[in-house]
């Protein structure tokens, strides 16, 4: 979502905020802005949609200023306009936010009864006017953040610029997430490790209700009762070098070529390969015989990936799964009890529904599992244990690298749950540990067939809908298929299981509608080409994405097909993901659409 950073500087500081946003665009934004002190006075740039808007402004007008705070805005109160756009100011007070404050209708009434007088049509404003309220007051700004601060209902993270306190920036952090930065003589804050890495590696990650005071010398820390605490400091691993494009033209196409690397990095961490074993990552502990079910949450593309995972842990481990949407599992009221282990899957460990469900989950004694991409985030330090995956940062909105190492994680998993409940002997565990370390190999070869697949783009771009098919694990792929191509392309898509075609969606199927058929040649291929011809015979065009004995044996004489090598079944999700992606982003190159940052669109989703 938003993005938030804050700099209490010896220099000018003005360009280093906007280098640092450029490093938070991955969440999505529709407008930007900074504010810094002037001789001691409250001084704002805003600007609509990208930050090379905010960058031009910025030459024209510079800003001066030691010390300043910058943001960029994923509306969710109030259209995308320069009045909306953050930095929002009153009475000497400015302050930037991500998330929602929900109570801020009544507290805009209020603060009009009090001769206050809104000018945006956003919820964060409400921030900077009681502030400025209880500074007119009399208050000190610590005072009168305080006080303001408990009645601020919803999800949030706050940092505030007062006039005439050219030293100091207070943050507050509630359900979204904040950092303080330690440098030598300046102090930073931000929304993650990312924004702050190009200027220290020494990170203190507030905990959940904390707010903090900071000057150029340090940070005082609070906790939600307003005692002074101490939160630890930390080494971040993230690096500013890791965030390039390198040679590639998007980020998504550079992250979809990193993944033969990365899914190899992630599965080092979980499989012996001399020992033919799978392994839990060093830190991690779990016995998975003594668990009586597996209750998995997420979001998005990190669903889809435990969707997959379902089928492998009842299929490998016999251990029932139950598994929902996070903003569905939070409020149906899951009856749990503490012989299970809630697992929650997160790209970047702060999806707001995600840690909602997971602390739902605590409050009834669950343990808590987090298969994560960011070891530092909210959702893997309030885990009890941890499952990494070591994609690296993801920039592009559209999740491509980190769902296959969620998938390879999850698929190792299965496998040691599954020799640990006895369900698989020693040499079955050893063909599917093989199996899965034939995963990078796999990879580079998915990869080769990207310029057939760039060929298709034209054709499928005319479109105005697609159908995505798959059974068993190729089910929750043809989902996340269809997720992607909307996602990229806007163009309307939909994921079925193909033995539900007749139950509905076949009514869909008019001539020359293309209909993308995930189907490897394994125990339920010949279901799933009788699916096929139910397409072919109604008109529909066929795209089928299978290996050599599956191009062979369809019988339908269809010019369309993705093949690839044949593998084990287990491996088969992770490596079809790839000309998955490569359909949605060639078609949405071909289009010209913003492929990195599609509209509407956030990287990390810190809202309800």
């Amino acid at each position: 979502m938003c993005g938030i950073v804050g700099i209490v500087g010896t220099s000018e500081v003005a360009s280093r905020l906007v280098d640092a946003l450029k490093r938070l665009e991955y969440r999505g934004y529709d407008s930007a802005g900074v504010a810094t002190l002037e001789g001691g006075v409250l001084t704002r740039r805003r600007a609509e949609g990208k930050l090379r808007n905010l960058e031009a402004l910025l030459h024209k007008s510079p800003l001066a200023g030691t010390i300043g705070i910058g943001h960029t805005r994923w509306a969710t109160h109030g259209a995308p306009t320069v009045d909306n756009a953050h930095p929002h100011a009153s009475g000497g007070v400015a302050v930037v936010h991500n998330g929602i404050i929900e109570n801020y209708l009544a507290l805009r009434e209020e603060a009009v009864a009090r001769g206050l007088h809104p000018v945006t049509e956003t919820d964060t404003e409400v921030a900077a006017l009681l502030v400025a309220a209880e500074l007119a007051d009399g208050l000190s700004p610590q005072e009168a953040v305080g006080r303001v601060l408990p009645r601020l209902r919803g999800a949030f993270a706050l940092v505030f610029l007062f006039d005439g306190h050219d030293e100091l920036l207070i943050g507050a952090r509630r359900g979204s997430p904040l950092a303080v930065g330690h440098g030598s003589g300046e102090m930073f804050l931000g929304s993650d490790a990312i924004a702050l890495s190009p200027f220290t590696d020494r990170i203190t990650y507030l905990d959940e209700g904390d707010w903090v005071v900071v000057t150029r010398t340090g940070a005082q820390v609070y906790d939600r009762d307003n005692r002074p605490v101490t939160r630890a400091e930390s080494r971040s691993t993230v690096g500013a070098v890791m965030i390039d494009k390198g040679n590639y033209r998007h980020y998504m196409a550079k992250e979809i070529h990193e993944q033969p690397e990365v899914i190899g990095h992630t599965l080092s961490r979980y499989l012996d390969l001399g020992a033919k074993k799978a392994k839990l990552p060093d830190g991690a502990a779990i016995d998975f015989s003594k668990l009586t079910r597996l209750v998995i949450s997420a979001c998005g593309t990190a669903f889809y990936a435990g969707l997959i995972g379902k089928y492998w842990f009842e299929r490998y481990a016999r251990l029932p799964v139950e598994i929902d949407i996070a903003s569905e599992f939070r409020y149906r009221e899951l009856p749990v009890s503490e012989g299970e282990l809630a697992l929650f899957i997160s790209q970047s460990g702060e999806t707001a529904d995600t840690l909602a469900s997971l602390r739902y989950c605590r409050q009834h004694g669950l343990t808590i599992g987090a298969v994560v991409n960011v070891p530092e985030s909210t959702i893997a330090r309030e885990a009890d244990v941890v499952f990494p995956t070591i994609a690296g940062p993801e920039i592009g909105v559209a999740s491509t690298k980190a769902f296959t190492c969620q998938l390879a994680v999850l698929a190792s998993l299965a496998i040691l749950a599954g020799r640990q409940r006895g369900h698989l002997s020693d040499a079955q565990e050893a063909e599917l540990v093989g199996a899965l370390a034939e995963a990078p190999g796999r990879a580079v070869q998915a990869l080769k067939l990207e310029a057939q697949i760039e060929r298709l783009a034209p054709s499928l771009a005319r479109a105005k809908d697609l159908l995505y098919l798959g059974r068993s694990t190729n089910y929750p792929l043809a989902l996340e298929g269809a997720l992607k191509l909307k996602e990229l392309s806007y163009i309307h898509a939909e994921g079925y299981a193909a033995g539900e075609l007749k139950h509905g969606p076949i009514a869909l199927i008019e001539e020359n509608i293309p209909v993308i058929v995930i189907a490897p040649h394994d125990s339920i291929y010949e279901k799933t080409v009788s699916n096929m011809q139910e397409v072919a015979a109604r008109g529909g065009r066929i795209l089928l994405v299978t290996d050599d004995k599956g191009g062979e044996a369809s019988g339908l004489g269809h010019k369309d097909r993705i093949v690839l090598p044949e593998m084990p079944e287990i491996l088969s999700p992770i490596v079809y993901a790839i000309p998955i992606q490569l359909i949605a982003y060639h078609t949405a190159v071909f289009m010209g659409t913003d492929v990195d940052q599609p509209r509407n669109l956030a990287k990390s989703v810190t809202v309800e």
